[in-house]
C-alpha cells in the first residue's frame, strides 16, 4: 500500500490511479469514513481519462491511528503532504461533509498559495460552521454534538450502524428503501478507524469556523447539497457557502440526503464532470 509520512510522523494512506499526466481529481472523504467512500466517483472519473487521487484522513481507514492532530489544520496539512509528494497541479479538489471542510482549509491555506488548485467542489459540506454561535445563530446546539460523543464512546459500533441505516442516507424516511450493502460498507469503513480520532473529529467538523477559508477561495467552486440532508442542514451549509465564496456555483437537489454521492451517484457524477470540464 502507498503512504506519505507527514512532518509530525503520521502515515497517510493514499490511492493514485490513472494516467500520471492527466488532470488530477482529488477526493476528500467525510467523517468517520475512508477514501473507499469515493469508489463511485473514482471509477467514473477514471473511465473519463482523469488521474484520481484519494487519501484516508489521519486516524481513519488505513492511515495511522495517531494520538494527536485530529483537527482541521492537521487534516489540511495532511492533504497538502499528499499533494506535494505526488506533485499534483491544476487539480480539482472535491470534498464531502467533513472532507468539504478539509478542502476549504487546504485550498485556502495550501493549494492556492502553492498554485496547485484549478477548482474546488464542496458536497454536503460542513463550512462555515455547524455549531450554533453568535455569528451563526442558525447552527445546531452543542448538545447535538455532545450526544454524538456520548453515543460513540458508549458503543461506537451500534452508533455507526444507526447513523448509516438512518439519517445519513435518508433510509429513515417513510418512503425510503433500505440498502443493506450501503449500510454495511459505511459501517465497515467507520470501524476501520480509530475511536479516538472519530471522537475528537466531532469537535473538528462541528466547531471549526471556516468563514475566512471560504472568503479566501478565489478559484471556481461548485457547491452541492441535498435539501433533505439530515446531517448537515443545507441552509447552514450550502446557502452560506455560496454567499461567502467569491466564485461559487450553487446547486440544491430536491429530496437528496447527506449521502447522495453514493445513493444518487448517477445524478451527481455527470454534474461533477460538467463542472470539471467547464
Amino acid at each position: 500500500m502507498s503512504y506519505v509520512t507527514t512532518k509530525d510522523g503520521a502515515a497517510i494512506f493514499y490511492k493514485d490511479w490513472g494516467p500520471k499526466d492527466a488532470q488530477p481529481i482529488v477526493f476528500h472523504h467525510g467523517w468517520p469514513l475512508s477514501s473507499d467512500d469515493w469508489d463511485a466517483q473514482m471509477m467514473f472519473f477514471l473511465s473519463k481519462g482523469y488521474r484520481v487521487v484519494a487519501h484516508d484522513r489521519r486516524g481513519h481507514g488505513r492511515s495511522a491511528q495517531v494520538n494527536e492532530g485530529h483537527d482541521m489544520d492537521h487534516y489540511a496539512a495532511d492533504a497538502a503532504a499528499v499533494a506535494e509528494y505526488l506533485d499534483l497541479r491544476n487539480a480539482v479538489h472535491i470534498g464531502h461533509s467533513t472532507g468539504g471542510g478539509e478542502v476549504a482549509r487546504y485550498v485556502a491555506r495550501h493549494g492556492i498559495p502553492q498554485g496547485r488548485v484549478a477548482k474546488a467542489v464542496l458536497v454536503s459540506a460542513v463550512p462555515p460552521i455547524m455549531l450554533k454561535t453568535e455569528r451563526y445563530p442558525g447552527g445546531l446546539p452543542i448538545e447535538v454534538f455532545d450526544g454524538f460523543r456520548t453515543a460513540l464512546a458508549a458503543n461506537r459500533a451500534a452508533f455507526f450502524r444507526d447513523v448509516a441505516a438512518g439519517p445519513f442516507y435518508g433510509f429513515n424516511r417513510p418512503d425510503a428503501k433500505l440498502q443493506p450493502a450501503v449500510v454495511d460498507n459505511w459501517w465497515r469503513q467507520g470501524m476501520m478507524g480509530s475511536a479516538k480520532a472519530h471522537y475528537e473529529g466531532i469537535k473538528a467538523f462541528s466547531e471549526t469556523d471556516q468563514t475566512d477559508d471560504l472568503k479566501a477561495i478565489t478559484v471556481p467552486t461548485l457547491v452541492l447539497h441535498g435539501d433533505d440532508d439530515q446531517v448537515v442542514p443545507y441552509r447552514n451549509g450550502a446557502l452560506l457557502q455560496a454567499e461567502l465564496l467569491p466564485n461559487a456555483t450553487l446547486k440544491i437537489y430536491e429530496g437528496f440526503s447527506h449521502g447522495m454521492l453514493t445513493v444518487n451517484a448517477d445524478v451527481l457524477n455527470p454534474d461533477l464532470l460538467a463542472f470539471v470540464q467547464a
